[in-house]
């Protein structure tokens, strides 16, 4: 059995269990790689039943197009219910307050905005794309990870999986973190792309782009993120590694334009994903995990 293979069969194995375990599970889909991953095999594993959950993406209001398009295709071509939980809405009822200046984003935002979703539509599991090579706190999660009835994270206190056995047991209010990706890596996320002959936004080949730099970082033109004054705008061949907010999400330059191009790419690269094109996860050495512990992704 490949590698490949083996991880199709646990995350398979996985969303099975989670729909015969939870009461009110769903799944969180933005459009991106790895949540097109996680649908396509949730697909797999209820085949052929239609898919018994709901998917949801927390939409800050700044994505870049291309990606919102492409979710709004994808949704309705496997004909599941979409649920929006909409950062703006949170802003214009109070629940946060939106940052200023040139390098405010809302990123941050959608803790709040995922807690209230979670709690109004009774969810008890959230499955997410999320991979341990992404980030270091993201190492420290269990494939099923509880979440107190403040929605928060605390990896002292996660439940052991020997044998991959899970505990999903839990008391009202409470909800699970579900990660079935957990073993993945970017280049795996790739090679199933590739095996699966999947379709994925535009956005992650390489394309034409107006950019400029900003902090190392090439960042995109777009109504979200004008350039300041000083900035140098210029055209550029790049693709994007990982979608998100538009305010901290980076290009990287690339001429990689086919799945094989960037699975070569993507084969010897030596910085993370997020580590060289997500701008908020360089606010400090702990920062993803003092966010994931106040109930973030």
């Amino acid at each position: 059995m490949s590698t490949l293979t083996r991880l199709e069969s646990e995350a398979i194995t996985i969303i099975r269990e989670v729909a015969a375990e939870f009461e009110r599970p769903v799944l969180l889909f933005s459009g991106g790689k790895d949540s097109m991953v996680l649908l396509h095999l949730a697909v797999m594993a209820m085949h052929p039943a239609p898919l018994p959950f709901a998917v949801m993406h927390v939409d800050t209001g700044h994505n870049l197009p291309e990606v919102i398009e492409f979710r709004d295709r994808t949704v309705a071509a496997h004909g599941v219910p979409l649920v929006v939980a909409s950062v703006q809405d949170s802003i214009d009822r109070g629940r946060v307050t939106e940052q200023q200046g040139p390098r405010a984003s809302r990123n941050t935002l959608q803790t709040t905005t995922l807690l209230d979703a979670i709690e109004h539509h009774r969810f008890d599991a959230v499955m997410a794309g999320g991979r341990r090579d992404e980030e270091r706190s993201r190492a420290k999660e269990r494939v099923f990870s509880h979440r107190d009835e403040f929605g928060q994270w605390d990896p002292k206190q996660q439940r052991p999986e020997l044998w991959n056995l899970y505990n999903g047991r839990h008391r009202s209010g409470e909800h699970f973190r579900i990660f079935p990706l957990s073993n993945w890596t970017e280049l795996d996320i790739w090679e199933f792309v590739g095996r699966r002959k999947m379709a994925l936004p535009s956005i992650y080949f390489a394309h034409r782009r107006q950019v400029f730099r900003r902090d190392g970082m090439l960042m995109a033109v777009s109504p979200f993120l004008p350039p300041e004054p000083g900035d140098e705008v210029f055209e550029a061949t790049v693709r994007f590694r990982t979608v998100g907010d538009a305010t901290c999400t980076a290009a990287i330059e690339s001429q990689a334009s086919t799945v094989d191009e960037v699975i070569a790419e993507t084969a010897v690269a030596r910085v993370t994903e997020r580590g060289a094109t997500r701008a908020d996860d360089r606010i400090s050495e702990a920062g993803m995990e003092d966010r994931k512990r106040l109930g973030y992704f």
